[in-house]
């Protein structure tokens, strides 16, 4: 791009916050350098090499190399072993990439371990969002920002479905220091300028998940189901969640990179009932194993969102669509425990 006319076309494209352009007829695609905090885990593994295949250049930071295998060794993704809550080292690396796009998804994710250590919390999801911000507003060279946030930022729902404009009363520490993460960006885009964009995910599950009864509900009781334990089901399996597939996850993630508009949020769901009754019913018809019904917990009761479904029209008026049922999301992702 050594002539000038596209070089400056090529400039005025990046102000316009997008890598994905028109001219003449033709589809252009500018790649970007993009730094995705929490790189290995389920989310960001998936997402980096999607990105990866795009053809941008992705730096992937992690607080353990204990995913690695997540990220194939044929990958060339760069991967750093940095604790994101270390600033120090953070800004170093910030500042020896420069980075044209920064997806902030790791953190503390679970909530039953933001009451363990509250402080911790603060540090790993609060703090961690408004250093970036920090430093994006505070960079020579433009950067965007893209947070993951969660369901559990709601709290009990008032009325379903919930959307985006659904009043937020966490009952968790957890929930509660993501909400302030998207607050703050909210406020530096509000008031810097800086284009940054928000996604919510419902109850993902899929492939490379860890099997923690409580980092992903979903995807324990499919590996339950997968060697043949009892599948444990609280309050008689009567009550519902928005389960969505991995890949659409991704491809939502993508969508909203590419079409969302700054300082907005958007939902990524199925905008689909799933009664655990019947998750139950379809594991057991996949499985050999058998539903256990179980009395929900006091802990549980207390924090628990209960019935839970999400509006996802925001997203779909940008041209994305779910595609994985709940039962073909099931099959792959006990065929990948079957591989792995």
């Amino acid at each position: 791009l050594s002539n000038p006319i596209h070089s400056a076309f090529i400039t005025k494209v990046r102000k316009l916050k997008s890598y994905k352009f028109t001219f003449n007829g033709l589809i252009f695609i500018i790649f970007m350098k993009i730094m995705i905090t929490g790189g290995l885990g389920f989310v960001g593994s998936h997402l980096s090499l999607k990105l990866e295949k795009e053809g941008h250049q992705l730096i992937v930071l992690t607080k353990s190399f204990s995913k690695k295998k997540n990220i194939p060794k044929s990958s060339k993704i760069r991967i750093e072993k940095i604790d994101i809550t270390n600033f120090k080292k953070f800004d170093s690396s910030i500042n020896k990439h420069k980075p044209e796009l920064i997806i902030h998804l790791a953190g503390q994710t679970s909530h039953s371990k933001s009451f363990e250590n509250p402080l911790n919390d603060i540090d790993s999801n609060s703090k961690t969002t408004l250093f970036i911000l920090e430093k994006i507003r505070k960079m020579k060279s433009s950067c965007d920002f893209i947070l993951g946030s969660t369901f559990i930022v709601v709290g009990k729902p008032e009325k379903l479905p919930v959307d985006e404009q659904s009043k937020c009363n966490p009952t968790t520490i957890y929930g509660t220091n993501r909400l302030s993460s998207e607050f703050f960006c909210k406020i530096y885009h509000n008031l810097y300028g800086i284009n940054a964009k928000i996604f919510r995910i419902t109850n993902s599950y899929g492939p490379k998940e860890q099997i923690i009864p409580n980092k992903n509900a979903i995807n324990y009781l499919i590996h339950q189901a997968y060697t043949g334990e009892k599948i444990t089901i609280f309050n008689d399996g009567n009550f519902f969640r928005d389960l969505i597939y991995i890949s659409d996850v991704i491809s939502g993630i993508l969508t909203i990179i590419k079409k969302g508009k700054p300082g907005e949020l958007y939902w990524i769901s199925s905008g689909k009932k799933t009664w655990f009754s019947k998750l139950g019913k379809y594991l057991e018809q996949s499985t050999s194993s058998k539903v256990k019904l179980v009395k929900t917990p006091k802990y549980t009761k207390k924090v628990d969102v209960g019935n839970f479904i999400v509006s996802n029209k925001k997203l779909k008026s940008l041209g994305w669509t779910p595609k994985i049922s709940i039962k073909e999301g099931i099959l792959k992702t006990l065929e990948y425990f079957n591989l792995s």
